[in-house]
C-alpha cells in the first residue's frame, strides 16, 4: 500500500513501506517536511516525470564512521595532498554537479529543479551540508547530505577526477568520528559503498539507532570552519 500525503505534516510509520522500499506519495518539499522525514528515515526520491515520492527502504544501507575501510591507496592519495577539501564553500554548485547525468548511474537525474531548490533552502537552514573536493581552484568532485542530531544523511556524490569524491567522503568520515557522529545512512545498497564499509542493516535496527542519536546534540550551522585533526 501507498500513502498519500495532505499538507498536514504526518508520515505514515516507516515499516508500512512496501517491499520495493516506497511509502508514500504526494506532500511538499518545506524545510519542516524534510527535517520530519529525515527524522523517521524517510527521504524523497523521484523523476521529473513523478510526483514526489517517499522512501524507506528495509534493508537500510549504513556506515558506521568507525567501519569506513580506507584502501592503502586512496590514504597514499590524501597523503600527496593532491587535492583541498572544503565543507560548506559552494553548496548549490555541489548539488548541482551532482545533478548532472552520468554513465552507469541510475541515480544521476533524480535531482529535478524543485529538489535541487528544497535542499538549498534546507543547507540555508543549517541542515543539508557539502564537502568540496578542489583540483587546484577546480572543483573536482565531492557530495552533500543532511545532519540531524548525530546522524549523516548522505545522498549525492559525484567526479569530475577520479577519486575525488572517496578523498571527499574520507574527510567526512574523518570529520563525523571527531563530533562523534553514530551513523551515515547510506539509503540504498550499492558495491561501491559496501567495499568501502557500509553494511545492510536491519529496518528495525536502523531506526531504534535514528531515533536515539537524532536527538543528541550535533552541529547545526554552516561547518565552513570544521577543522579536521590528521
Amino acid at each position: 500500500m501507498i500513502f498519500g500525503l495532505t499538507d498536514s505534516l504526518i508520515f505514515p510509520p516507516p515499516y508500512l513501506a512496501r517491499e520495493d522500499g516506497l511509502l508514500a506519495i504526494g506532500g511538499d518539499l518545506s524545510v519542516e517536511r524534510l527535517l520530519l522525514a529525515y527524522g523517521q528515515g524517510i527521504f524523497p526520491w523521484y523523476t521529473e516525470e513523478d510526483p514526489i515520492l517517499w522512501w524507506a527502504p528495509d534493508p537500510r544501507l549504513v556506515l558506521e564512521p568507525k567501519n569506513f575501510h580506507l584502501a592503502k591507496r586512496l590514504a597514499r592519495i590524501i597523503r600527496q595532498d593532491r587535492f583541498r577539501v572544503t565543507f560548506d564553500t559552494c553548496f548549490a554548485q555541489l548539488i548541482r554537479a551532482c545533478s548532472l547525468p552520468r554513465a552507469g548511474k541510475e541515480r544521476g537525474t533524480w535531482l529535478v529543479p524543485e529538489m535541487i531548490e528544497a535542499y538549498i533552502r534546507l543547507h540555508e537552514a543549517g541542515y543539508a551540508h557539502s564537502v568540496e573536493c578542489w583540483e587546484g581552484e577546480t572543483l573536482a568532485g565531492g557530495l552533500y547530505g543532511v545532519a540531524i542530531g548525530r546522524v549523516f544523511f548522505g545522498e549525492s556524490m559525484f567526479s569530475r577526477v577520479a577519486n575525488s569524491s572517496k578523498v571527499a567522503l574520507a574527510h567526512l568520515v574523518n570529520l563525523l568520528q571527531q563530533w562523534e557522529f553514530a551513523l551515515i545512512d547510506c539509503q540504498m545498497t550499492t558495491s561501491h559503498l559496501m567495499s568501502l564499509g557500509a553494511r545492510e542493516m536491519p529496518g528495525y535496527e536502523f531506526y531504534s539507532r535514528l531515533e536515539k542519536h537524532i536527538l543528541l546534540s550535533g552541529h547545526e550551522g554552516p561547518w565552513t570552519e570544521a577543522l579536521i585533526k590528521k
